[in-house]
Order: C-alpha cells, then sequence, then structure tokens
C-alpha cells in the first residue's frame, strides 16, 4: 500500500499541488468487484481545500487516472455500518449515498479516522459519524486544543510525518517575525548580518540566565536545609504509627477471633432452620390421619356419609401423593416406607370402589328392566334421573379413580357402556316398536276409510296406475284425479290433513323424546367420568396430575399442551362412548322413516322440517355432540327421500296421458302441484330449511310448465291454447294466493302465457266472423298498400260502392247474432267449468269483435266518403248480442 500511495502522489497529485493524506483499497458494495482507491487529499496553496478522490487503473495499462473528486465539505455522513464488529462495508452520503466495500477493516477505519481528523482541522463543520467506534473519533490532545485552528495538527495513521514536515505559522508566531524583521530593515537584503544580529543576543540571554541560577543559591540551600528537618520528623511520625499499627494488630486477631465464631453460630442456626421446614413438608403434605386411613380401608360405600369420608380420604391420598419431593427426600427411609403405605391404600381402595360400582350398575339395571314393561303401551321413554342421581354420588371418586388407576377407570367405563347399550337397546326397539305400531294404525284407518285390502299392512296401488291415466271428461275429471292421485304407495287424498297431522305429532314425539334422553345420557357421562366438554378450572383439591394445582401445595406441573390435547381426547371419548351406548338409534331413525315414506310420500315433507329443526337445536348446544351428528346424519336421510317424492311427482307428470276422446281441462299434475304447495306453505312456515322447498318448487313448476306446453300439443280434442290458457290461468291463480316469493318470475311467467294464449284463442276462435266482408277490405287494403290513394279505390271495379254494398247486405244484424250464438255454444264445448273462464273469454270476443267493427267503419269512411254507406248493425247491437247470448246460455 506504501508503495501505491507514493505513486499516486507522484503521478496524480503532485503535478496538481496537492498532499495525499489518507488512501483505502474499495469497490462498490453488492456488485461485480472493480477495485479502485478512495484518496483523501488538501491542496498546498491557500485557501486549503480538502477533497475526497476516486482513483481508478486505466484499462489500457498500468497508470492511474483520477476517475471523481468530492468536496469534503459536501459529505454528511459517514456511515461505518457496524461499530461493535468488524465489517468492512461504509457508505458515504455526498448528494447521494455511496456504498463501499474496504480490503479491510483496518483500511476502512484509517480512512474514517482521516476524514474525521481532516475536518476536524480544516472545516469543522457538522459532519455525522453513524456507527464509528468512539475509539477513532478521541479528541486531540489538550496542547494541542490550546493552537489556534491554522496551527498544524497530526492526520491518521501513516500520514503524521507528511504534515509535520509542514507546520503552518500561527498568528502570534508571524507577528513576532514580523516586529523582529521591522527592527532589522536589514534582514531581508543581508540574512548573515540578520543572523549574526540574532545569535549576538542569544548569548546576551544566556548569560543573563546564568548569573540568575548563581544569585539563587543561597535560597536553594535554605530550602534543602527546610527539607531535611521535614524528613526527621517523617522519621519520628512513622515510629509512632508503627507502635500503634502493633496494637491494632492484636485487636483484629480477637475480631477476626469473633468473628469466625459468628459466622459458625450463624450456619449452624440456618441449617437447624432448614432441617426443620424440611420435616414440617414432611409432616404437613405426607402425613394422612388414620381416619383417613380407616375410611380407604373399610368406608362405607352405600350411605351418603360413608361416601363422602371416601371421598376426603381419596383426595388427602392423592395430595399426599402427588407432592413433589425435594432432593433427597426419596433417600430418607420414613419418606419411602410412607409412600409404600400410599400405594398400598390406593390399590385397596381403588378394587374396592371398582368392586362396588360394578355391583351398583349390576343393580340398577335390574331395576330399570322392570320398569320396561310399564312404558311398553306409550310412546315415552323411560327415564335414568334415578340412577344417575344415585350413581353422581360417586363422581368424584371416579375423578380420583381416573387420576390413580387409569385401567380400573377405563374398564369401568367399558363395563358401563356394554350395560347401558343392552338397556337403550331393548328401550329404544321396544320405543320404536309403538311409534311404528302407531303409525301403521293410522294407515289401517285410511285402508278402512277408502276400502284398501292387504293383511300385511302394505297398501295398495301403484304409480303404474298413473301412466295410465287419462281424462275422461270435464265432470268426471276431478273426481278421477282424486281418486287416483298417487304420491307414493298411497294417494295423498287418501290420507287426509288430519292422518297428515297425527303422523306429524308422533314423530316430533320419538324426537322429542330421544332428545332429552341423548342429552341427559352425554351430560351424566361428562359429569360422573369427568370428561370435559368444554376448558374449566378445577377446584384445587379436585385436579388430576395433569392439572395446575393452588400454589401452596406442592404439586407436579406438565405443559399445558398437554392439558389441551386431554381436552381434546376427552370430548372424542364421550362421542365415542355415547355412540356404542346408542348405536341402536340411528337404524331405528332410518327405519321409522323409511316406514313413513312407504305410507305417504307427503311425510317427507313433515319430517324434514321437524328434522331440520332438531338438528339446528342440537348444534346450537353443542355442533360435536353426538346427538348433533346423529341427528345430522338421518337429516341427510330424510333430504334424500324429500328429492325422491320431488323427482317421483316430476316423472309423473312426463308420464301422463290424455284422452283423445274428451276435452283436457285443468290437467291432473297441475292441481297436484296446487295441493302439494298448499301442504309445503302449511308446514314450512317458519321452518329452518326453506331453501329446501324453493328449490323443489323450481324444479316442479319447471316441469309443470314443459308438461302443460307438452300436453296441450298432443291434445286433439280440446285447442292448444284452451289448454295453455286454462292451465297457466289455475297455475297463476294458485301462486297469487300462495304468494311463494321464489316463484314471482315463474308466476308472472304464467300469467303472461295465460294471456297470450287467450288472445289468441280469441282471434282463433273468432276467426272472421264476417267473411266476405272481411275479403273484400282485405283487398282493398292490398289495393292501398300497391300505391292506390284510398278515395280513389272506389273507382275499381272490384271495390266499387255497388259491390260493397252487396257484401253488407249479406250481413244483416240477425245472422250476425246467429253466428256468435254458434260461437259461443262452441267455446262452451272447449273450455271446462272449473276455471269458469267461460265469462272472460266471452268478453275478450266482443271486445275482438268491437275491435274489428270498428275498422271496417274506418275503411268505409277513408275509401268511401260521403257514400252514406254503413253497416247494417250498430256497436250497440254488437254489445246487446253477446249480452243476451251470454244471459241465455
Amino acid at each position: 500500500m506504501t508503495a501505491i500511495k507514493h505513486a499516486l502522489q507522484r503521478d496524480i497529485f503532485t503535478p496538481n499541488d496537492e498532499r495525499l493524506l489518507g488512501i483505502v483499497n474499495v469497490c462498490k458494495a453488492g456488485k461485480k468487484k472493480k477495485n479502485c482507491f478512495l484518496c483523501a487529499t488538501v491542496t498546498t496553496e491557500r485557501p486549503v481545500q480538502v477533497k475526497v478522490v476516486k482513483v481508478k487503473k486505466s484499462d489500457k495499462g498500468d497508470f492511474y487516472k483520477r476517475q471523481q473528486t468530492w468536496e469534503l465539505r459536501d459529505l454528511t455522513v459517514v456511515d461505518a455500518k457496524d461499530a461493535s464488529k468488524e465489517n468492512p462495508e461504509f457508505d458515504l452520503h455526498f448528494e447521494k449515498v455511496y456504498k463501499w466495500l474496504a480490503s479491510s477493516t483496518a483500511e476502512k477505519n484509517s480512512f474514517i479516522s482521516c476524514i474525521w481528523k481532516l475536518n476536524q482541522r480544516y472545516l469543522r463543520k457538522k459532519l455525522e459519524f453513524v456507527n464509528v467506534s468512539s475509539q477513532l473519533l478521541e479528541e486531540l490532545p489538550k496542547a494541542e486544543e490550546s493552537v489556534p485552528s491554522g496551527e498544524s495538527q497530526s492526520v491518521a495513521g501513516g500520514d503524521e510525518d507528511a504534515l509535520e514536515e509542514y507546520q503552518e505559522l500561527s498568528a502570534r508566531e508571524e507577528q513576532d517575525i514580523e516586529g523582529m524583521m521591522e527592527m532589522c530593515e536589514y534582514a531581508v537584503s543581508n540574512a548573515e548580518a540578520f543572523a549574526e544580529k540574532l545569535f549576538k543576543e542569544l548569548q546576551v540571554l544566556d548569560g543573563a540566565n546564568i548569573q540568575s541560577i548563581m544569585a539563587s543559591e543561597k535560597q536553594v540551600n535554605i530550602l534543602m536545609k527546610l527539607l531535611d528537618d521535614a524528613l526527621a520528623e517523617v522519621d519520628t511520625i512513622e515510629g509512632k504509627l508503627s507502635s500503634y499499627e502493633e496494637m491494632l494488630q492484636s485487636v483484629k486477631d480477637q475480631m477476626d477471633q469473633i468473628s469466625q465464631s459468628n459466622r459458625l453460630i450463624q450456619i449452624s442456626s440456618t441449617n437447624n432452620g432448614k432441617l426443620l421446614d424440611e420435616i414440617q413438608f414432611l409432616v404437613n403434605y405426607m402425613d394422612l390421619s388414620k381416619g383417613h386411613i380407616r375410611a380407604l380401608q373399610e368406608g362405607d360405600l352405600t350411605s351418603p356419609r360413608g361416601i363422602e369420608a371416601c371421598i376426603s380420604a381419596s383426595e388427602a391420598l392423592l395430595q399426599c401423593m402427588n407432592v413433589a419431593l425435594r432432593p433427597g427426600h426419596d433417600q430418607l427411609a420414613a419418606v419411602t416406607q410412607q409412600q409404600k403405605l400410599f400405594s398400598e391404600l390406593r390399590d385397596t381402595f381403588a378394587r374396592r370402589l371398582t368392586n362396588h360400582l360394578n355391583n351398583v350398575f349390576v343393580h340398577q339395571g335390574h331395576d330399570q328392566s322392570s320398569t320396561l314393561s310399564q312404558n311398553s303401551a306409550e310412546l315415552t321413554l323411560p327415564k335414568h334421573s334415578p340412577l344417575h342421581r344415585d350413581l353422581l354420588r360417586y363422581a368424584k371418586l371416579m375423578e380420583w379413580l381416573k387420576n390413580t388407576q387409569r385401567e380400573k377407570y377405563e374398564g369401568l367405563s367399558r363395563t358401563y357402556v356394554d350395560y347401558m347399550n343392552r338397556l337403550y337397546e331393548r328401550e329404544i326397539k321396544d320405543f320404536f316398536e309403538v311409534a311404528k305400531i302407531k303409525m301403521a294404525g293410522t294407515s289401517k284407518e285410511a285402508k278402512g276409510k277408502f276400502g284398501l285390502h292387504g293383511s300385511s299392512g302394505k297398501l295398495t296401488g301403484s304409480t303404474s296406475s298413473l301412466n295410465k291415466l287419462t281424462v275422461q271428461g270435464s265432470n268426471s275429471r276431478r273426481s278421477q284425479s282424486s281418486s287416483l292421485l298417487d304420491m307414493g304407495n298411497m294417494s295423498a287424498s287418501d290420507l287426509d290433513v288430519a292422518d297428515r297431522t297425527k303422523f306429524d305429532k308422533i314423530f316430533e314425539q320419538v324426537l322429542s323424546e330421544l332428545e332429552p334422553l341423548c342429552l341427559a345420557e352425554q351430560d351424566f357421562i361428562s359429569k360422573f367420568f369427568k370428561l370435559q366438554q368444554h376448558q374449566t378450572v378445577l377446584p384445587p383439591l379436585a385436579q388430576p396430575e395433569t392439572e395446575e394445582t393452588d400454589g401452596s401445595i406442592p404439586s407436579r406441573m406438565p405443559p399445558q399442551a398437554d392439558h389441551r390435547h386431554s381436552l381434546s381426547s376427552e370430548k372424542d371419548t364421550v362421542r365415542l362412548m355415547m355412540n356404542k351406548i346408542f348405536q341402536s338409534i340411528e337404524p331405528e331413525l332410518n327405519s321409522l322413516i323409511a316406514l313413513g315414506d312407504k305410507i305417504d310420500s307427503f311425510h317427507s315433507l313433515y319430517m324434514l322440517v321437524k328434522m331440520s329443526h332438531h338438528v339446528w337445536t342440537a348444534e346450537n348446544v353443542d355442533p360435536a355432540s353426538f346427538l348433533s351428528t346423529t341427528l345430522g346424519n338421518v337429516l341427510v336421510t330424510v333430504k334424500r327421500n324429500f328429492d325422491k317424492c320431488i323427482s317421483g311427482q316430476i316423472k309423473q307428470m312426463e308420464e301422463v296421458k290424455i284422452s283423445k276422446k274428451s276435452k283436457v281441462g285443468i290437467l291432473p299434475f297441475v292441481t297436484r302441484f296446487e295441493e302439494f304447495a298448499e301442504l309445503a306453505e302449511t308446514i314450512f312456515r317458519n321452518a329452518e330449511r326453506r331453501g329446501d322447498l324453493d328449490k323443489a318448487y323450481v324444479k316442479l313448476i319447471r316441469a309443470v310448465f314443459m308438461n302443460v306446453e307438452k300436453v296441450a300439443s298432443e291434445s286433439q280434442k280440446t285447442p292448444r291454447d284452451v289448454v295453455m290458457m286454462e292451465n297457466f290461468h289455475h297455475i297463476f291463480s294458485t301462486l297469487s294466493r300462495l304468494k311463494i316469493s321464489c316463484l314471482d318470475t315463474e308466476r308472472r311467467e304464467a300469467k303472461h302465457k295465460y294471456t297470450d294464449h287467450l288472445q289468441s284463442y280469441v282471434i282463433n276462435s273468432l276467426g272472421q266472423p264476417l267473411e266476405k266482408l272481411n275479403h273484400f277490405f282485405e283487398g282493398v287494403e292490398s289495393r292501398v298498400a300497391l300505391g292506390v290513394r284510398e278515395e280513389e279505390v272506389s273507382y275499381h271495379l272490384a271495390f266499387n260502392k255497388q259491390e260493397l254494398r252487396k257484401v253488407i247486405k249479406e250481413y244483416p244484424g240477425k245472422e250476425v247474432k246467429k253466428g256468435l250464438d254458434n260461437l259461443y255454444k262452441k267455446v262452451d264445448k272447449h273450455l271446462c267449468e272449473e276455471e269458469s273462464l267461460l265469462q272472460v273469454v266471452w268478453h275478450s270476443m266482443q271486445d275482438e269483435f268491437i275491435r274489428q267493427y270498428k275498422h271496417f267503419e274506418g275503411l268505409i269512411g277513408r275509401c268511401y266518403p260521403g257514400s252514406g254507406i254503413t253497416m247494417e248493425f250498430t256497436i250497440q247491437d254488437i254489445l246487446e248480442y253477446f249480452s243476451s247470448i251470454a244471459q241465455s246460455h
């Protein structure tokens, strides 16, 4: 580096009257390394300028060239990146931030120190040094601080000699030299004479100094004598101090002995206190009273007082066994003996408790079995609250058993589950048998009411009868569709509202009996077996080993994560026990649902609403509970049956056939949709699963629309427009009356179709009542369309006034009334009586006839002006014709 420095000084800076004071080898941080040098320089001429120069080696040779120059006064921040660790990176903030990576940390520190000193000497500006060690920014020596700012100061590293070669004169030195030169005017012209004069004055001053020293010899002798006296006094004082020290040494030895004695006494007292604490700890936490021992060995587990005594004794035993022994306690014979006693008491009491609870399960089971026959005839489930109340007295003992003897606890759990599974299986089976009998009784009443046969309980009739359904006439259509209407294995009309309501009550009672039974059993299991459904804080004396106890009692405290895991596993345990105990509920419910759906597929609507409500209620209590999960699974089956019911209705619509010999009227599936919608709106009022019904509505109404159009196209006896008009009018009336919001679009569509086909039927049926007159004016309109002026049409031979009068005479009022009467009879044959659309159609025909009449009158007025030709009947006559015909029929 020294050779490079001299080379740079010689080749670059000396020609520019600059001196190189600091140098560092750098490259740009974060980029491809291209080495260069940063140089700190000052100019040799005044005023001094301090610069930072970037020098780079030329690409064409071995010489260096100046690449970029910054003034030091433009530098604002020097960031050394890290003041505590060696880091070669640093930033210089000029007009922008320049990031550099030095070849070594030492070079970086030397260069930063040089910049600081140059700033202190020449600029004294506020320059911020960030992450720079305070050692690099040490203040200059005090002697140099007193020198004016123009005086020479040292710079960093190896550049000190370069600065010392050139020292600036202070202002005072300049004044002294100028004064001397003024006293000797020839100082400039004759330097030798000036130097000789200065030498002579220096000799005079030396002589004066020697005389002054000789004159002060007497005072020196006096000072020496005083010093000798002082030394003698010091020796005297030292002797006295030595004697005092000897006396104090004996006192110190005595105090050391006393201190050692006191320290030994203190250690003995501390040890005795600690020993007493250990003994008190063991006595307090590892001593079990004789009463507790007696209760554990011989306590009565049948009486309430004996159970309370056993609970207190078991809790005391658990506290003693859970005490966190201090280091060394386990080596004491008394502690080992006491722990052995605790283990024996634990095993003995656990065995007694397990045997007793097994006996309790068996005896309680016999008592419950005896009550089954009492409830067999009623649709109710036996209550187990007495059993739960008796067993809950042992809940704290079960918790103790869970914390001390896990195997016996799990064995009791399995025994209880097996026993309750058999008990509940019998009860639930009998309960559902009663429910099925009551449902079958409802269907048998319906069979007797409608004359259906079958000894096995299955209802006669099938969907095949619908495949051959025909419409035999407007008077008999309603009775036939009513007798053949089938929504499953039995017609929807056969089971009236009372029968369905009775089924609904039976199904609701079944769910209402099952729900509290499951909730009560789940609550009992959680309390009796201490399986927490929610995270709770247990009392200190009832906490298991996995719980944190009160701070005053030493205990083992596992991580909180294990506690959370145990809570989760306990929830799973509750669900598993409930699944085993009530494993027959879901199959029995599915069987009951299948029976209800077999009796009447409309029952799926009732079951869907009831089941949805109970699922919603169960999920609000506990979404992951056994009841919520089981009812949710059954709800899927009910929803599947509901979808099957909807699909069956759609299939029946697609398979319907009409008679070729009688008029169609209101189609059976349109009536069935009306009945379905009325029933569904009654059932689903305020229901939770309204969305399922809305989806079914959309499917059904679309199928109804499609099949109405299909039947209308196939109809031979009844005009297509009549079939469409009557059925869509019926659909529109039904939807308007029921106000089903999800079918607003379909309601508007039905009204539109009804209106369109009414207009079409009126136009087609009315046809051309004045046929020849209509043909005549069609010819007139064609001539006008070809460009003939309206008032010139009468000049054409075929359309002159005589021809017009001849045509008008063919339609006197009597003939017109006769034709309208025949038209009324024709319309009456087409329309059915149920919809009562005859007067609506007849009024529409009247309006259409008047419209044609006004059209003809307008053409006569425009094409035959002033001819005085008019029709042989007036609008008033037309109104009288239509009114009298309607009244006569």
